[in-house]
Parts: structure tokens; C-alpha cells; sequence
């Protein structure tokens, strides 16, 4: 759980950066170049010789899903909305996480389910006011896209590791990362003018902290650390980013939100933690035959 607390705190930072430095350029560029960083840094740590190739591939088309799709969607999304906009619309990705776990098994973990939800309903109550704005609903659709992606990846992500053996999450990583820049690519070559692109000094270091540590360290130790914990305390860190990606616009990004609404939030998203860890609401649940 630690590396997934750690990245959560990291990635709060990203919305206002995003936001802030790189809404001006074409976002199907900042999505490509950001994945390409990713991919730059994890390239030495391929080592495939004895993975199938049914494997390579599968983890290629994976990382075009979970990172590809994401990140077209999400960056696309902060021409439609506000930074602190984008992290609250993330609240769905709990319950897509736990709702594909329970797909791909072929079953029905009530306890995981009933922890999302609650996370759920507390970065909810921190701001969910207006959505009669055509860019609102544009970008939450977009943003929706984007956590679906997201929650698929993680969770066949896990399923796919089950599957191969003698193979370590550095060694395999960087295909991922190759499949994200070929789908980013692909879209970048269509809608970026090259030509007139001249990026500030900022808007380098922007993209040189959200590719290599945001993305490329940050979503190795997130899967890595899924692998590491139930789909319900994923659930859960998914959330966590939220409020304090919000607690970071306030303090460094001069933004405002609603104070009541946040620590109320937060308290609701810890008590979905302790819901999903507690022994006594595990006991109550075997006896009412509903955990698996």
C-alpha cells in the first residue's frame, strides 16, 4: 500500500502542472511526449527473450489501453475543464476498477464493491455542484473514457502477471510504454503541427517531470503496487489522489474549494478504507454469506 500512497501524493501535483503549463499545446503532443519520456527511461530494462510472443503483444496492445487511451482522453479533457475539475471527475475509476475485477472473475466481491462506493461518495460531496455547462459534460465524458482505461489496465494488468513466469514487473514494463507512444503517436501525427511548435522553458521541465516521474516511475510502482494489494484497497488509493490533488491547488496553484466539503470527503474515503480492512465488517459479511 505504501508505493501506492506515494504515487497518489505525487500525482496530485499533475493536475495543477497540466493545468497551469501545458493547456496551450496540442494535447495529443503532451500525451505522446510524456509517454515517450516513459518509455526512454524504462527501455533498458526490457528483457523479453524468454517471453512468448502471444505475451508481447498482449502487454503491447495492454499498454496502448491503459496508458494510450488514458492519456488522449485526460490531457484532451483540460481544454474542456478546470485542473481541480479533472481529479474530481476521476471519482468513478473505483467503482470501474471493481466492477472489471468482477467481470474478468466471473464474480461478485460485495465488500470490494461497497468500499468504491463509499470513496466514491466521499470526493462527491467535496464539489459536485454545476453540470448544465456543455464543457463540463464534455470533459466528463472525456474524463470518464480515461478512468475506464485506466481501471481496465490495472485490473488485467494483474491478471496478465498471473499468467507468465520468471518474468518481473521492470522487465516487461517498457512494453507498455511502447504501445502508449505507438497509440499517442499515431493520434499526435494527425492533429500537432511540429512546425509551429516552440515549447518554454517551463512547459520542458513540465514535461520532463510529468514523463519520467508522474508516468514513467509513478505507473510502474502503481501497478506494482496493485499487485501487491486487493482490488478494494485499489479502489480506495484511487481516490486518494482527489482531495489531495485539491489540498495541492489550494496551496500551491491558488485555487479554492469548499473547506467543509473537503475534510468531510476525506473523512468519508477514510472510513471506506477501514470498511474494506475491518476483521468485524469482514465477520458480518461471512455470516451474511456475501464476501467471496
Amino acid at each position: 500500500m505504501i508505493y501506492l500512497l506515494i504515487v497518489s501524493l505525487i500525482w496530485a501535483f499533475s493536475f495543477g502542472i497540466i493545468k497551469g503549463q501545458l493547456t496551450s499545446i496540442d494535447p495529443n503532443f503532451v500525451a505522446f511526449a510524456r509517454l515517450l519520456l516513459s518509455f526512454l527511461v524504462f527501455i533498458p530494462f526490457i528483457k523479453i527473450q524468454n517471453l512468448k510472443r502471444k505475451f508481447i503483444f498482449q502487454f503491447i496492445l495492454l499498454g496502448m489501453i491503459q496508458y494510450g487511451v488514458m492519456y488522449v482522453t485526460y490531457i484532451l479533457s483540460y481544454q474542456y475543464l478546470k485542473a481541480y475539475q479533472v481529479a474530481l471527475f476521476t471519482i468513478f475509476t473505483p467503482l470501474y476498477v471493481t466492477l472489471i475485477n468482477d467481470i474478468l472473475h466471473k464474480k461478485f466481491h460485495f465488500r470490494f464493491l461497497f468500499s468504491a462506493v463509499i470513496s466514491v461518495l466521499g470526493t462527491a460531496v467535496i464539489v459536485f455542484d454545476q453540470f448544465s455547462d456543455w464543457n463540463l459534460r464534455m470533459g466528463f465524458v472525456l474524463v470518464q473514457v480515461s478512468n475506464i482505461a485506466f481501471a481496465f489496465g490495472q485490473i488485467y494488468y494483474r491478471k496478465l502477471m498471473r499468467r507468465v513466469s520468471n518474468i518481473t514487473d521492470l522487465s516487461v514494463f517498457g512494453l507498455l510504454y511502447m504501445g502508449a507512444v505507438i497509440f499517442t503517436g499515431i493520434f499526435s501525427m494527425v492533429t500537432t503541427d511540429y512546425s509551429s511548435i516552440v515549447l518554454e522553458t517551463n512547459q520542458i521541465w513540465a514535461l520532463i517531470y510529468l514523463g519520467v516521474i508522474a508516468s514513467g516511475i509513478c505507473f510502474f510502482l502503481w501497478n506494482f503496487g496493485a499487485r501487491k494489494t486487493n482490488p478494494g484497497i485499489l479502489a480506495v488509493f484511487n481516490n486518494i489522489k482527489i482531495p489531495a490533488a485539491i489540498v495541492v491547488s489550494l496551496l500551491f496553484f491558488g485555487e479554492s474549494a469548499d473547506i467543509i466539503k473537503l475534510t468531510a470527503g476525506l473523512i468519508i474515503i477514510a472510513f471506506a478504507f477501514l470498511i474494506n480492512e475491518s476483521s468485524f465488517f469482514n465477520r458480518i459479511l461471512n455470516k451474511k454469506g456475501l464476501q467471496n
